[in-house]
C-alpha cells in the first residue's frame, strides 16, 4: 500500500505517527458510521429525557418505548428528525387491554405509575439500554453526544484549512515571485493580521459573519492564512532564481503557469506540514469560541459547548460531564501535533531512514 510513499512509511514506522495515525484514522470512522453506531439516533444526538439525568456512566435504565422512527438514508446523514418516545421505568404489569408501569424516579423510595391503553400505544416495545458514560443534565445520552461532536471538529479542521491553505498559498506565492509593490502590500497585510491576537480575530470575523456552523469554519480559515502566506513567500524567493525556473521564462511561459506548474510542486512538503498543524490549531480555536458561547449554535454537539455546559460540574461527583469533552480535544489535537513530528522528521534530509 505505502510502496510508493516513503514519507507515508516512515510516519507509520514513526511511534508518534503511528499513534497520531491511529487516533485520527479512529475519529473519522466515527464520523462516517455516525448515527449507525450512536445509541441516541435522533438529531443531534439530542433526546432530552429530564427523569433521567446525570445518570453515573455505566447506568443501566429499562424503557417503555412508544412508536417507531421511519426508516430513511437521511436519517444515516442527518439523525431521526421523528423519535420514537422513550419513558424510563422500573417495572410494568399487563392487565388485559392496560398496561401499568412505574416511573423511574432515580432511586427514591416514592414512585410513580402510568396506565396506558395497549390499542392507543401501538407499536410498543421494552427496552433496556446501558449510558456508557452517563448522562448530561438534560438526560442526553453523553457518549451520542461526543461521538457526533467528533464530526464538528474534523469539519472545522478539513475546511479551515483548505480555507487557510488557498489564501495563503496563493498570496504567498504572488508576493514572493512578483515582488515590488505586490509583495508590499501582500507583506503589509500580513503584518496587520499577524500582530491582532488569533482568537480576538476570529471572534472579530465571527461577530461579523454571524453565529453559525460554516460562518465559524470561515472565521477560522481566515485567521489561519498569515502563517501559510509566510512560509510559501519565502521559499518562493529561492525557488524563483532556480535555472529551471530561469529557463521557464526564457521559453516565454507565462508567470501563472510558471507559478503553479513549476514552483507551486516544490512547496509541496510545506504545505504539508502546515495543514497538519493548522488542524490541530482550528479544532482548540473552535473549542475555544464553542466554550465562549460563539460556536455551533445548541443543540449541536460541540466538545468545546460541552465543555462550557458543565465546567461548573467539575467541583462535584460529576466532573466527567466536562472531563470526557477535554480529554477528546486533547487526544484529537495531540494526534495532529504528533503526525506533525512525524512528518518533520520523515522530511528532514539530515535524519537518516
Amino acid at each position: 500500500m505505502f510502496k510508493n510513499s516513503p514519507v507515508l512509511r516512515k510516519i507509520f514506522k514513526h511511534p508518534l505517527g503511528l499513534i497520531g495515525m491511529v487516533i485520527i484514522l479512529f475519529c473519522v470512522v466515527i464520523s462516517i458510521l455516525g448515527y449507525a453506531i450512536t445509541p441516541d439516533k435522533t438529531k443531534h444526538a439530542n433526546a432530552i429525557n429530564l427523569p433521567i439525568a446525570l445518570l453515573k456512566p455505566g447506568s443501566k435504565i429499562q424503557f417503555l418505548e412508544i412508536g417507531e422512527a421511519p426508516k430513511s438514508f437521511g436519517n444515516f446523514i442527518n439523525g431521526e428528525t421523528e423519535s420514537v418516545k422513550q419513558i424510563a421505568i422500573t417495572s410494568y404489569q399487563l392487565a388485559k387491554d392496560t398496561l401499568t408501569v412505574d416511573l423511574y424516579n432515580g432511586g427514591l423510595a416514592t414512585s410513580l405509575k402510568e396506565k396506558y391503553a395497549i390499542s392507543k400505544i401501538q407499536p410498543y416495545r421494552f427496552i433496556s439500554k446501558t449510558f456508557w458514560l452517563g448522562t448530561d443534565g438534560l438526560g442526553r445520552d453523553l457518549l451520542s453526544r461526543l461521538l457526533i461532536g467528533t464530526r464538528i471538529s474534523l469539519s472545522v479542521g478539513i475546511v479551515s484549512v483548505i480555507l487557510s491553505l488557498l489564501i495563503g498559498t496563493l498570496l504567498g506565492l504572488m508576493a514572493g515571485y512578483f515582488r515590488g509593490i505586490t509583495d508590499h502590500i501582500i507583506s503589509w497585510l500580513m503584518n496587520v493580521i499577524w500582530s491582532l491576537p488569533t482568537m480576538l480575530l476570529v471572534v472579530a470575523i465571527s461577530f461579523a459573519l454571524g453565529k453559525g456552523f460554516w460562518q465559524i469554519f470561515i472565521a477560522i480559515g481566515l485567521s489561519s492564512w498569515v502563517e501559510v502566506a509566510r512560509v510559501v513567500r519565502g521559499q518562493v524567493f529561492s525557488i524563483r532564481e532556480k535555472e529551471y525556473i530561469q529557463a521557464a521564462k526564457v521559453l516565454g511561459f507565462g508567470s501563472w503557469r510558471i507559478m503553479f506548474k513549476h514552483i507551486l510542486p516544490n512547496l509541496k512538503s510545506s504545505l504539508i506540514v502546515l495543514a497538519v498543524a493548522n488542524f490541530g490549531s482550528a479544532i482548540l480555536l473552535e473549542s475555544g469560541l464553542s466554550f465562549l458561547g460563539l460556536g455551533v449554535s445548541p443543540p449541536t454537539p460541540s466538545w468545546g459547548m460541552m465543555i462550557k455546559e458543565y465546567y461548573a460540574y467539575i467541583m462535584f461527583d460529576s466532573a466527567y460531564l466536562a472531563i470526557i469533552p477535554g480529554l477528546a480535544i486533547m487526544a484529537l489535537v495531540m494526534a495532529f501535533n504528533f503526525i506533525g513530528i512525524a512528518l518533520r522528521d520523515a522530511l528532514d534530509i539530515n535524519i537518516k531512514s
